[in-house]
This record gives structure tokens, C-alpha cells and sequence, in this order.
């Protein structure tokens, strides 16, 4: 119930966003409009907002036979969980990061990147798909993915009164209840903050549950925090081009923020969830369903179809080595 709540008020606080801006660009007839938009993307929302996210990064599922060793670390994940066997996409680039989307577990996805395929190792594979898996277990997915779809309708509409702004829009009389063009503009950047906040009060604390669950599940918190030290390193010198209404989905900020963009980033600060994993290297094993044995550990991790070359792996490590001096 309070995971459905948490829903209803995002929804909510989205929904007023909307219905706010449309009142500056048309008044009380554009409140109305926008009032009506607003239900729409909520229900699109619900169903479509997960295959708009993988679409935008052009995603592709991978089957069993194209990559059997990551479908086995994340069946054996699932299974631990007690959870449905998700859809496994992988995204076309080469900065490592990973996501899960899905209105539930029954419809849950777990994207992730070439990139993150060929610079970790397999324990590191696993504790960034065991923390995927923790947000469908902690049933957070919904709620991200409507937050991203909502979030970028947001700033699209910003930007509308940011031009409307511009070029003379908006009403300055009582009776039809615009603010002016001045109030656009302001407008126009305010909501967009307005958004971000939303997306950080979602993000943060569901990032440092995830990582504590996605540790149970792993059977050890060294294959996490070794991974975040590796992807905290790329995103801040190899960001990856992504839409920011989605950053809060990845399980790093993919988007490079130093200074101020640090103080409103939808993560919370890498060096403290690292610091957390390794206060609890050895955590108790998840109790949320069955317990199999642990497969034996591959030397190599799982290669992809889309991983052409076959010295990628090499090649990633010989970068990684490169950022690290």
C-alpha cells in the first residue's frame, strides 16, 4: 500500500505541474487542455512509459541463446528473489550503466549497456544486475518510469512557455488568469526544477535501499562497490548521452555533473554508497525466497551478440586502466 501511495502522490504532483503551466500558456482554457493531457500521460504511463525509455536508447532484447551466461545470473537472481524471470535488453553504448523498467515484476525489464558487458568482470555483472533486480523487488520501476515519462513532458512544456515567453504569449487580464510573459519565463524555468526535485526525492533513498538489497541477493557487497568505483569513474570522463528526464533510472548518474549540477543530481553521492557497501563486504544472504547454490564463477563475463569484436573485453579493461591513472 505504501508503494501504491508513493504512485498516486507522483502522479499527483506531476499532474499540478502540468495543469500550472497550461494555465500560464492559455489561461483557464489551457488549464483545462492541459488537464486533459495530463490524464492521457498518466495512463500512457502506466502501460507504455517502459518501451518509450527502451525504444529512446534503441534497446534490444537478448534471448537465452545470444547471451546464456547473463540470462543465468539474472535467473539465478530472480529466482533468489522469489521474482518472475525478466526481459533482458541491451543498449547500443559504450559507457557502462544499466537499468530496470516495467510497470511491475510481472512486466519487469533490466537493460544494460555494452559497455557494461565489457568492462566488468562477472562478480561485478552480478552485483549491478542484483541491484537492478532490487529495484523490481522493492517495486520502484513503476514509479521510476512514470517519473521519467512525466518529466520530460514537463520540460517539453517549459520550453513551450519559454518561447510563448518570447514572443509575446500569454494573458496579463484577471479574468482569463495568465500571468503575462513574464510569468512564463519564469515559469519556464521553475518547472523544470520543480521535476528535478521530484526526481531526486524518488531516486536518492531508493538508490541506497536497492544497493543494500541488491547486496543480499549478490551474497556479497565486493562486486557492487566494485563496479560503482568503475562506473563512477566513466560518467564523470566518458558521459554518456542520455535524456536527463531519464538519469534517475540508471543505477549511476549518466549524465557528468560536477559543482552545482552535483547538488541536484538524482544519485546520491557515489563515495558514499561505496562507503556503505564496504562497511558490509560479507552481507546476510536475501531471505525473500529460495536459496540455490551459487553457479561457479566464469572467468570471463557474459559476451553479447552485439559485442562484434571479439578483444572487447580487453579493450575495456585497457581503457578502465587508462582512467584510472
Amino acid at each position: 500500500m505504501g508503494n501504491q501511495f508513493r504512485t498516486a502522490l507522483l502522479l499527483a504532483a506531476m499532474t499540478v505541474f502540468v495543469i500550472i503551466i497550461g494555465r500560464l500558456l492559455g489561461g483557464r482554457g489551457g488549464m483545462v487542455i492541459a488537464f486533459v493531457i495530463a490524464v492521457g500521460m498518466n495512463f500512457f504511463s502506466y502501460w507504455f512509459s517502459d518501451k518509450m525509455v527502451l525504444r529512446m536508447y534503441r534497446a534490444r532484447e537478448a534471448t537465452a541463446d545470444e547471451a546464456p551466461e547473463l540470462h543465468q545470473i539474472v535467473a539465478t537472481l530472480a529466482q533468489r528473489a522469489n521474482l518472475p524471470m525478466p526481459r533482458i535488453f541491451i543498449i547500443p553504448k559504450d559507457t557502462p550503466n544499466a537499468f530496470a523498467t516495467g510497470r511491475n515484476p510481472q512486466h519487469a525489464v533490466v537493460a544494460v549497456t555494452q559497455g557494461l558487458l565489457k568492462l566488468m568482470n562477472r562478480e561485478e555483472i552480478t552485483g549491478v544486475l542484483a541491484h537492478e533486480m532490487a529495484h523490481v523487488n522493492n517495486r520502484d520501476i513503476l514509479i521510476g518510469t512514470i517519473a521519467a515519462t512525466m518529466a520530460g513532458a514537463i520540460m517539453m512544456l517549459a520550453s513551450m512557455a519559454r518561447w510563448a515567453a518570447i514572443f509575446g504569449g500569454g494573458r496579463s487580464d484577471d479574468d482569463d488568469g495568465g500571468l503575462g510573459g513574464i510569468g512564463l519565463l519564469v515559469m519556464s524555468f521553475l518547472a523544470p526544477i520543480g521535476a528535478m526535485i521530484i526526481q531526486m526525492a524518488i531516486s536518492r533513498s531508493r538508490e541506497y535501499q536497492a544497493d543494500a538489497t541488491g547486496a543480499r541477493l549478490a551474497g556479497s557487497s565486493d562486486g557492487l562497490a566494485d563496479a560503482l568505483e568503475k562506473l563512477g569513474t566513466y560518467s564523470r570522463r566518458l558521459p554518456m548521452n542520455a535524456n536527463p528526464s531519464t538519469a534517475h533510472m540508471f543505477i549511476v548518474n549518466p549524465l557528468s555533473g560536477r559543482g552545482l549540477q552535483n547538488l541536484f543530481s538524482t544519485h546520491p553521492p557515489m563515495e558514499e554508497r561505496i562507503a556503505r557497501l564496504r562497511g558490509g563486504s560479507q552481507p546476510e544472504r536475501y531471505a525473500g525466497g529460495p536459496q540455490p547454490p551459487t553457479p561457479p564463477r566464469a572467468p570471463t563475463p557474459p559476451r553479447p551478440p552485439q559485442a562484434e569484436n571479439g578483444g572487447g573485453n580487453d579493450r575495456g579493461r585497457d581503457i578502465w586502466d587508462q582512467l584510472s591513472k
